[in-house]
């Protein structure tokens, strides 16, 4: 599915990312189990493992449903060459991923599920990183930055000489994408001397661990844990629901 520009938003940082899971018909058979294959975005996979739960449940698990956290990007490889049968993404399809659908005869639909905001979170006890702008972000994130911004004041002359710990989704994340788009004016232009995860439980546990580390994922793993992380008001707008 093509998305309008009108369809991305965005409000200060918190743009609305529209997740959509690619669908194809084959299922395999697993010890005579017919299996549904689902692989991709860290993002939609809280949605999918519920759902997959669920359905299971139904069929009093006559069909068995995998699900995989590889990253949008690693989960349209493995979709396009017939690994998998659900794509779970966090942006929409990319041409050269059609054409190697196209070139392994994979015919799918995309299906919009749900919208979700990226959200940049610090550690409980970091007390200077309340409000930080666009640019501040820029500067953390940029690759000119590798190798010669590693303190927190570097940053932001206010801030603390603390060194900068960076934790954030790998490559292969959709967001990942669209967030070194927004703040570094190219998707895919990120330094990488940073801690990577598709898995974005290793980035909320990172984070949880050190005063000193921030990083950025979906909102809803920022609302899953409150209680040991911070939401960072961007350009003076908070994370929201509304």
């Amino acid at each position: 599915m093509n998305f309008k520009k009108n369809s991305w938003k965005l409000a200060g940082l918190f743009a609305l990312v529209a997740s959509t899971v690619a669908l194809v018909a084959p299922t395999v058979n697993s010890q005579g189990t017919p299996t549904v294959r689902i692989d991709g975005s860290s993002t939609v996979y809280p949605i999918t493992e519920a759902v997959a739960e669920e359905f299971q449940d139904l069929k009093s698990n006559r069909v068995r449903v995998t699900v995989g956290i590889s990253g949008t990007g690693g989960g349209f490889k493995k979709f396009c060459i017939g690994e998998t049968d659900i794509s779970d993404a966090s942006r929409p399809i990319k041409d050269k991923e059609k054409a190697l659908c196209a070139k392994n005869g994979i015919e799918y639909m995309a299906i919009p599920v749900a919208y979700d905001a990226i959200t940049v979170v610090v550690n409980n006890n970091n007390t200077w990183a309340t409000d930080v702008t666009v640019d501040e972000l820029k500067t953390m994130w940029s690759p000119a930055s590798e190798g010669t911004i590693s303190t927190w004041n570097q940053v932001n002359s206010a801030w603390p000489n603390q060194p900068l710990v960076l934790y954030g989704p790998g490559a292969d994340s959709g967001t990942f994408d669209y967030f070194t788009k927004k703040v570094n004016g190219k998707s895919g232009a990120s330094r990488t001397d940073y801690t990577p995860s598709e898995d974005y439980n290793v980035l909320v546990q990172g984070v949880a661990r050190d005063p000193k580390a921030i990083a950025y994922f979906g909102l809803s793993y920022y609302l899953e844990n409150q209680g040991s992380l911070k939401a960072v008001a961007i350009n003076g707008v908070t994370p929201s629901l509304t």
